[in-house]
């Protein structure tokens, strides 16, 4: 090849390489720019989530007969909330066996809406089973084993407006301060279990302050608390026979950090013939990335 056609054919070269460099270059800095689009684009998930753990000890007549551990994964849109305890002792005779309850659902305004609730007790006296499944407060698939008895008949309507037992312990907390305000009492919890439907009844009583082994340690709020059966209750069952001839009960309520919620602290049912307290040893609450707005159950 002649000298001129080679030199021709470097240039040409030349002129081509310094094309793709300045190619290389736009698509880089244009990726980039579509990269950081698309960023602004695709919403981002993660938002901030309170994990509440507390450990509760039950005791009869200042003895300790039991023991039940909550945990709660709660954020801005949603809530899951696992609870398991046992009981025996001295109040083998009011109830017996291990408990494991868990529920899911929204968080609206303030207020959990639970969606799905399942409830085991391990107990050679009476296991229990049940899987609900509940939509706007109403209950649309309902598992229940055994299936209910010779209680008080439960129609359509108890499975309607209801919470969870999980659910009806956080009570949401006013917008002033702590939360602790007279209005938090001020409720009706329209508890249904899947095989009892019951009503808690909430008054204000007096604010108290508290102190946890671990955790918590401040002002909580203590209302007053009815227990009112409605359907599927056995007036003979053990547990129902005591809690109606109780002479008071009251339950304490306290802030959980991080959300506007408020949980039990401590719940104390007076009788003539021993005390039976709920009181937490351990109450804390800590602030924990989420990967997405379905906090993840325990």
């Amino acid at each position: 090849m002649p000298p001129t056609h080679i030199q021709s054919f470097r240039n040409h070269f030349r002129c081509l390489e310094d094309e793709l460099k300045t190619m290389l270059r736009l698509l880089t800095v244009r990726g980039a720019i579509l990269y950081a689009g698309l960023a602004l684009l695709i919403p981002d998930h993660a938002s901030a989530q309170t994990r509440f753990e507390a450990d509760y000890v039950v005791s009869f007549a200042r003895i300790t007969v039991g023991n039940i551990a909550v945990i709660a994964d709660i954020d801005s849109a949603a809530y899951a909330i696992s609870a398991r305890g046992r009981v025996g002792g001295a109040i083998r005779v009011l109830a017996n066996g291990e408990g494991h309850l868990t529920t899911r659902g929204a968080i609206t305004s303030n207020r959990p809406a639970p969606t799905n609730f399942v409830f085991k007790i391990d107990s050679a006296d009476d296991p229990v089973d049940i899987k609900m499944v509940i939509e706007d407060g109403n209950v649309t698939e309902l598992a229940a084993l055994p299936p209910s008895g010779d209680g008080v008949p439960i129609n359509d309507a108890h499975r309607q407006g209801i919470l969870d037992p999980l659910t009806a312990i956080l009570i949401p907390a006013d917008d002033i301060g702590d939360g602790l305000t007279k209005a938090a009492c001020e409720r009706t919890l329209p508890v249904f279990d899947g095989r009892q439907r019951y009503d808690l009844r909430l008054a204000f009583k007096r604010l108290d302050k508290v102190t946890a082994n671990k955790g918590y340690a401040g002002p909580v709020v203590v209302c007053s608390l009815s227990y009112r059966p409605i359907a599927g209750h056995r007036m003979s069952t053990p547990l129902l026979k005591y809690l109606s001839e109780s002479r008071e009960i009251e339950i304490a309520f306290a802030p959980v950090a991080g959300v506007r919620l408020l949980a039990p602290f401590r719940l104390l049912v007076a009788n003539l013939l021993a005390n039976l307290s709920v009181q937490a040893n351990r109450f804390e609450a800590t602030m924990q990335a989420s990967s997405n707005s379905n906090p993840s159950g325990p």
